[in-house]
């Protein structure tokens, strides 16, 4: 989890953590990688935003291999960190607010990344809500929803609130690795005696 390696290895500034976080729309569809080897690719060519928006701006331009080419559609991506660099230098003198509705004004940023940039640089209680979030929680029976919002609105009735940030960080790897979307691995399951297994029909 590409977010939280940077903020252990010292990165809490907003600007360091919506780059890292909006992985799942900016840098981190990495194929058969991490994102954080690429965060640390752009900040080392480029230590201030203005020359990571220059250097985002010409590399769009280029067909050969970039900083982000191991990231699907990264010459797109490169459009999108530039315009974002842009914006964080020019209008809010390089320094992001904690503030949902100007986290989701960029592109590419949506509740679940703007919610992970506040929970973890700003210290903003919120519940960040992807599909193996969804998919866990309802096949516990914890919940019982259709929509990331939905999820998002029920986990915040339910959840203890010290656990909000916590829960993205715990279920994406157990969703991803153990509790899949298709034949979930329930006889490996440390915690299949919680589980209700609702839509479960078959399993490993």
């Amino acid at each position: 989890m590409s977010r939280y390696v940077i903020a252990a290895d010292g990165g809490n500034s907003k600007t360091d953590l919506v780059l890292a976080t909006t992985g799942g729309r900016i840098i981190s569809r990495v194929r058969g990688r991490g994102t954080h080897p690429h965060i640390d690719g752009i900040y080392a060519m480029a230590g201030d935003l203005a020359a990571l928006a220059r250097r985002a701006l010409a590399e769009a331009g280029l067909s050969e291999r970039t900083t982000i080419d191991a990231a699907t559609f990264h010459l797109a991506k490169a459009h999108q960190i530039h315009d974002m660099a842009v914006r964080i230098t020019e209008e809010m003198g390089g320094a992001l607010p904690c503030d949902f509705d100007t986290l989701t004004s960029f592109k590419g940023i949506g509740p679940k990344c703007a919610n992970l940039a506040l929970g973890i640089a700003c210290g903003e209680k919120a519940v960040s809500v992807d599909v193996h979030v969804q998919r866990v929680t309802n096949r516990w029976g914890y919940v019982r929803t259709k929509t990331a919002e939905q999820t998002r609105e029920a986990l915040e009735a339910e959840l203890p609130r010290q656990f909000w940030i916590e829960i993205n960080r715990l279920l994406v790897p157990f969703g991803k690795h153990l509790c899949t979307g298709s034949l979930p691995k329930c006889s490996t399951c440390p915690v299949l005696e919680y589980c209700r297994q609702v839509g479960v029909t078959s399993h490993r």
